[in-house]
């Protein structure tokens, strides 16, 4: 018997291409999806990774800043400390420079000399005084440059001739005497205070006329 098929063979094949390409679509998008899924997990662990470095990092940066400030916050210190403790040995160390220049210019000073002010700003001392002649100037000149422990480079830096004599007596020629008016500066040797004694002194009587 012969068996006729009526169906449309055509059209049942065409869908079964086409469900069968359905269901390869699907799969191979939910195939994607899924490994693009776990791309993205991947991807977002890596970040989370790299975010909690940066995090450590920033943190760490900060602590050694913090560490940075306090160095230099202890550096400042020291640096204060040893400028005190500078400030306190040179004060040790020169509190008794006033006297040893005093005693100085009382032996160095020539006969016919008289200082009538000492002054020391800084290094240097400034003596201002009196002589009988030029001579006394240039003696006095010599014994500060190459018999002074303390002192040394005398300067002068004015001199001149000027009359001397009682004021009840200038009218009188024969009871004046020409003397030299002086000034000259001498540095103080070796390290010391930066400044002793800025005030003038009068110092006619620690530096006194010999003879």
């Amino acid at each position: 018997m012969i068996r006729i098929n009526l169906l449309p063979h055509r059209e049942m094949r065409r869908e079964r291409r086409r469900k069968a390409f359905v269901f390869i679509a699907s799969m191979t998008a939910a195939a994607g999806a899924a490994v693009a899924m776990i791309i993205g997990f991947v991807i977002q662990g890596q970040i989370d990774a790299q975010q909690t470095r940066n995090h450590f990092i920033r943190a760490e940066n900060t602590k050694l800043d913090a560490q940075i400030r306090e160095i230099a916050t202890l550096r400042q210190e020291i640096e204060a400390l040893k400028a005190r403790q500078e400030a306190v040995e040179t004060l040790q160390r020169d509190r008794t420079l006033p006297v040893h220049l005093f005693d100085e210019l009382v032996t160095l000073m020539p006969e016919g000399v008289q200082l009538q002010q000492v002054r020391q700003i800084e290094r240097k001392v400034a003596l201002t005084g009196i002589a009988q002649s030029n001579d006394r100037v240039s003696a006095l000149l010599h014994n500060l440059a190459n018999r002074s422990d303390w002192l040394e480079r005398p300067e002068l830096t004015e001199i001149k001739a000027v009359m001397i004599g009682k004021p009840e007596q200038r009218a009188a020629a024969s009871q004046q005497r020409r003397a030299y008016q002086f000034s000259l500066n001498v540095a103080i040797k070796g390290k010391g205070s930066q400044e002793v004694a800025k005030t003038p002194v009068n110092a006619g009587s620690s530096a006194g006329q010999k003879g």
